[in-house]
Parts: C-alpha cells; structure tokens; sequence
C-alpha cells in the first residue's frame, strides 16, 4: 500500500463565544472540497480527529466536546448588501458524518474578525478605529446576522474586558445581531400553538414549547423531568438513563416539529433540534465556583447539545431561549415570570447570560424581527493544519 504525504491547508483555530472550532477560507480548500459533498466532509472529520471510539479527538484538532468539535467556512458573500457567506459544520465524535443542518451562535462572534482578517469585508467599510459592521449571510439556514466588531489602528482588536460567563479570560465585546431568525414561510411554532402535549413512548407525556428561532428547540420544565433546573454537567452527563430519555424526547419532538419522518432519522440529525429544560429562578453555585443570586436572573435554563448537557449555552439556543421568553404563554416566559419583557437574563451552568429580543404579533401568528446578544472571540492559532494525503482515496 502506498501511502501518499499530508495535505497542508491554511487555517485558523478560533474561540467564538463559549465554543472553539477551525476556520476556513473557501478559497484555501482543496479543490475537491470546494463543493459541498463527500470530499469535503471527509476532509472536514479527518482535520477535527472524527470518528473517534474512544471519544478524545486526539489525532485531530478537535476538544472532544459538542463545543469544541466544530468548523467553519468563509467565502465574500454572493449574497446583496452581505459582506461574507458563513457556512458552519458540527462534526460528530464518534460517527463518521457532519452535521449541516443548524447554525453555530456561539462561533458567529468570530466570523465578522476572521472575515476582516482574510480580506473578505471590502477595505471601505472597515473603520481605522470604531467599529466594523460585518454584514454575515448564515448559509446553513439562510439568514442575516449583523457582527458588530471592534477595530483599533485597522486591526481587530480582541482584548479587552469584557465577560463572557463560560469563557474564562476577559477578551473585548463583540454584539451580535440574528436578523428575523424565523423563515417568512415557516412559523415561528411549529404546530401553531404555544405550548403542546408531547407523548414519548416509554418516558411519559410533557408540556412542551417547540420553537423554530435561531435554532429548533424543544423546552420543557425541569419539575416534569424530576428536576431543578440548576442542575450541573456531572448532574446529567454522567447518567446514561437520562442522557437516553433526553435523546428520546428529542427524537419524538423532532418529528411533531416536522424536522424528521421516522424516529430513526434522529439519529442523522444530531444537531438539531436542541431539548432544554427551564425552572424559575433561584441561587445556585455555577461550574466556576461562582454563586449566581435568584435576583440577578429572570430563570434558569439548562440545554443539551450532541446528546451531552452543554456546559453554558449555545449561542443559537439562546436566540430561541430570548425569543421565547419575550412571547407571553410559552414555558419560557411563564418560568420568566410569566411578564411581558424585551430581553431576559437566564441562568446557565457556567453563570448568566442576557438576550435581547424584538418580537410582534400580527393576526394571531408571531414574528421576531431581531435578538441582540453579545460575545467575545480571538484568534487563538493561525498557520495550517495537515491531513493524510489519502483521505479522499475510498470516495
């Protein structure tokens, strides 16, 4: 057998928000993964270290984690009045497929600085100092986000001290702004009621609120499921019984929200939707050791993503979370307090997070025009990452 040397392939490994994943110039992949397809999930798995049994993703650039297992590709935007088209894939640990079914909220906040650093943001609208509105069309679901990024002498700036909870250094804010996250020709509730019954053969029937905002999610209340809602990771993802009756009331929301036909599918289509549980809120000690006071939140939400209990929150299930929350009747708002509002602050397991959201009501069907949130991101390597030359051999 001939073995054939490592492709070399520019990138740039970023934290954006509470996730880390490698970042990608369109231009800069080979030649056959320039294309959606096979290629450039093969290549995309083989850089992140996937499919790993053992669960480490040490032959690769992956942190083993739904947050750390991500990638992400940037081209100059075909899209009018957009500056660049971001296209995100979550890679699967332990199965051989990437998942391009949902948008990263979290690593949008590094799009808008990697977009500048490669050139893709036209030189007049970047500010010597100010800052750069970077205009993102969010190819994965076809939407508008606005990144609002920090400029200083022409050059990003990174630092700063602004804090993200889950994130442990200070770095500089950058605002992010999901756009109508709802398709005109969907509906913002699925089934077109607030909150629904769901049945889960086996587990028991719930009260639900399934949303399609950023991301489709499913939300429940943490007393039907037995629990407290400030619940921590080594709380859930250390019991299997649980972690499979999470993963059991996704498969059978996704089929009431249309996202799937046969509850087999579920199993392709890890990403989404996102489950969470929201309780009201009360004083808990976060994964950091920091007390989180009732008073300082609105309630608390707890969310999985790739099966596991997320260790803050994803970005996109936060736009559903503040786009829920501002909808009075959904078991988001109702554990909110159950007023009418323009943003929420929740309480997570690595502390609080506040998301602004602006939605309307017209004719008895709900709209979101935008949710406002901000983040932090930073360059943490630039140079190349290397891949076995005979990857694509067995396509």
């Amino acid at each position: 057998m001939t073995f054939k040397p490592q492709i070399k392939i520019p990138a740039t490994y970023m934290r954006g928000g509470t996730s880390k994943g490698v970042f990608f110039n369109l231009d800069d992949l080979p030649e056959v993964c320039k294309v959606a397809g096979a290629a450039r999930d093969a290549m995309l798995l083989r850089v992140i270290g996937s499919p790993d049994p053992y669960h480490k993703q040490t032959d690769g650039m992956g942190g083993a984690t739904s947050s750390t297992s991500k990638s992400v590709i940037l081209s100059k935007s075909s899209k009018i009045d957009h500056d660049v088209d971001y296209l995100f894939g979550q890679v699967s640990i332990d199965k051989p497929f990437v998942d391009w079914s949902g948008n990263c909220g979290n690593l949008t906040a590094a799009v808008g600085s990697f977009a500048i650093g490669q050139g893709l943001v036209d030189v007049e609208r970047i500010p010597k100092n100010g800052i750069a509105t970077v205009r993102i069309w969010q190819e994965n679901i076809s939407k508008t986000i606005i990144a609002q990024v920090p400029m200083i002498d022409g050059e990003v700036q990174e630092t700063g001290d602004f804090e993200l909870d889950g994130v442990t250094f200070p770095a500089a804010e950058v605002q992010v702004e999901f756009m109508s996250p709802v398709d005109a020709s969907e509906a913002m509730f699925p089934t077109g009621n607030l909150v629904d019954d769901l049945e889960v053969p086996g587990v028991g029937t719930f009260k639900v609120t399934m949303i399609n905002a950023g991301i489709p999610t499913i939300f429940l209340n943490a007393e039907a499921i037995n629990y407290t809602g400030i619940e921590l990771q080594t709380d859930i993802n250390s019991d299997k019984k649980a972690l499979a009756m999470f993963e059991t009331i996704r498969a059978y929301g996704a089929i009431k929200m249309g996202l799937i036909d046969d509850i087999e599918q579920a199993a392709d289509r890890q990403h989404t939707p996102k489950v969470a549980f929201v309780g009201q809120s009360q004083d808990y000690t976060s994964s950091s050791a920091k007390t989180i006071n009732a008073d300082d939140i609105d309630l608390n939400v707890r969310a999985l993503s790739m099966g596991l209990l997320h260790h803050a929150m994803m970005g996109t299930a936060a736009v559903a979370i503040g786009t829920a929350a501002v909808i009075p009747g959904t078991l988001v708002n109702l554990a909110a307090g159950g007023s009418e509002r323009k943003s929420v602050v929740f309480g997570h397991p690595s502390g609080t997070l506040k998301v602004g959201a602006e939605a309307v009501q017209d004719k008895g069907d709900w709209t979101v025009n935008k949710v406002v949130m901000s983040r932090s991101a930073r360059i943490l390597m630039k140079g190349s990452v290397y891949i076995p030359g005979n990857v694509f051999d067995h396509l």
